[in-house]
């Protein structure tokens, strides 16, 4: 039971990231699980609660994840991500059915998205050196909506050099520490 979660899990993230949750149905997820449509409803009470169940998946798997500072912007803003939809964070994946939209969705789902984003702030927080802890979080908060928006807008464009140079701009803008 455990195992066909995880594999539905994943495979919405998956799809939900390449298509958004609007381009994708119920019936594609489970089959791309390799499951039943009807098991589905063993696992979430609705869709709208399996998008909150892969933001708090995806929210512990980022909790594990303990990278260096250096490492995590690199792979993070990496040009290679926008070869694929499907592939890196899932929060500037997701942002176009996540921000705007956000409002139309559960509760749930909000404050799963709410507490990835504090994760991902926290995680950042830690890994700038050298700083009170005020002054990590302010640098935390404003490295990740860069990092973000960058991916955000680096994956929405349709110039690989424009989106290779918003993410290489974004990673040498990025300071830490005070």
């Amino acid at each position: 039971m455990a195992e066909n979660r995880e594999k539905i899990l994943e495979e919405a993230c998956h799809m939900f990231q390449q298509k958004g949750f609007d381009g994708v149905t119920v019936a594609e997820v489970m089959r791309a699980a390799g499951l039943t449509h009807g098991a589905f409803y063993g696992h979430f009470r609705s869709k709208e609660d399996l998008i909150a169940q892969i933001l708090r998946h995806r929210c512990e798997k980022m909790r594990e994840a303990k990278p260096d500072l250096e490492s995590f912007l690199d792979a993070y803003l990496s040009p290679g991500l926008c070869d694929d939809p499907s592939k890196g964070c899932h929060i500037p994946a997701l942002a176009p059915a996540l921000g705007p939209d956000m409002v139309h969705h559960s509760p749930e789902a909000r404050a799963a998205l709410t507490e990835s984003i504090r994760v991902q702030i926290d995680r950042l927080g830690v890994l700038a050196p050298g700083a009170a802890s005020d002054e990590q979080r302010r640098i935390a908060i404003r490295t990740w909506a860069a990092m973000v928006g960058a991916v955000v807008l680096a994956k929405a464009c349709d110039d690989p050099a424009l989106a290779g140079e918003i993410l290489a701009e974004v990673r040498a803008g990025i300071t830490v520490g005070p």
